[in-house]
Formats: structure tokens, sequence, C-alpha cells
């Protein structure tokens, strides 16, 4: 008799904050294993892996000296544009930052604001993946004081669209790292105040 799927627990919470600019954090704990960890720059490159299989190849990720671009097909017409890679190293941590420069689905004054990050921070009993978005100013919510129908219809597509790329990405992870597969189950924390999506 096959020995029951366990499940793996991804943390999440996605906010606005009280300037309506969105917070969101994802993470995965992953167990120690033999050559436990995958560098910042592994991470960003299956990140963009899971986006083209996510979107169908609809979305490409593009990376050159202006940056990184979440572009349409193959066009030049890009969804969000990031400014280079920025990435840290430590005895505890790496990290690739994304600092969002523009793109289409950022409000038009707030570009320049906001933040990307993978995160790989080891732990005593193995690694914790994190992603997080930060100061994130969408063009659905259209200014600082959306309404309730443009908070709404962000929470149903952009929003709800970033969770499950997130929970998609981490369960690939694990599956790289460990080479075995887990049903994913999203549990929500609280590490900032503000108003839930």
């Amino acid at each position: 008799m096959p020995k029951p799927e366990e499940e793996l627990q991804i943390a999440c919470q996605q906010i606005l904050l009280p300037d309506a600019s969105v917070f969101s954090v994802q993470w995965v704990d992953l167990p120690l294993f033999s050559g436990s960890g995958i560098g910042a720059r592994q991470l960003l490159e299956q990140y963009f892996e899971v986006i083209r299989r996510c979107t169908l190849g609809f979305v490409r990720p593009a990376e050159n000296a202006d940056g990184v671009h979440f572009r349409v097909l193959s066009t030049r017409f890009a969804l969000l544009s990031f400014e280079p890679a920025r990435y840290e190293a430590g005895a505890e941590l790496e990290a690739v930052h994304l600092c969002i420069a523009g793109g289409f689905l950022v409000q038009a004054g707030e570009c320049g604001r906001g933040m990307f990050s993978l995160l790989e921070q080891r732990r005593p009993d193995g690694v914790r993946v994190t992603v997080e978005l930060s100061d994130y100013c969408p063009l659905l919510l259209g200014s600082s004081t959306p309404s309730r129908l443009r908070k709404l219809l962000y929470g149903l597509t952009q929003s709800y669209f970033h969770k499950v790329v997130t929970v998609k990405y981490l369960s690939h992870l694990y599956r790289f790292l460990t080479g075995t597969k887990q049903r994913a189950r999203v549990k929500k924390v609280q590490v900032r105040q503000g108003t839930e999506i």
C-alpha cells in the first residue's frame, strides 16, 4: 500500500500597507540533505523557469545589462522591469534583490519604488527559501487610496496569480533539491501589519 503523501508547508502573507503598497511574503523550510543549498543565482534562474511554465511562455523573463524584464512573448513590451540584479552573500544568507524600475503593471509615478527578493537562509535543521515583494504599487490599485473595487480586482487577479506562481515555485524548488514531490499546503502567517488582500 503506498505511503500517504506528506504535505509541504508554505507560509504566506499578502497585505496592503497603509500607503496602499503591497507586501507579500512566502517561504518554505527545506530539510537538510546532501548538498543543501541552491545559491542566489540558481534561485533566480529557477524562478524564471517557473514564470515561463506557469504562463505557457506568454511571459518571458529576459536579463540584460539594463536589468531584468518580464516581457510579453518575444516583444519588448515589459509587464515589469527591474534594475540589474543585486546579489548578497554571507555565511548564513544568500539573496538576490530586484528593484522595480517600471513596466505596464506599475503605477505611473511609482517606478523606482518596490523590491522583489529571493532569499536562502541556512538554518540548523535545513534551509529556508523566501520570496518577498515589498513596497510595490500595482497599476490595478491606481493610487494610494484605491477603491474597494480596485482592491477586489487586484486581489482576484494579479495578487492571486503571484501567490499561485510563488507556491508553484517553492514546490518546484523542493522537488528540484530533493527529487521528491509533495502536495503543498499554504498556511497564513503574520509578518507585518496591514489589510489582507
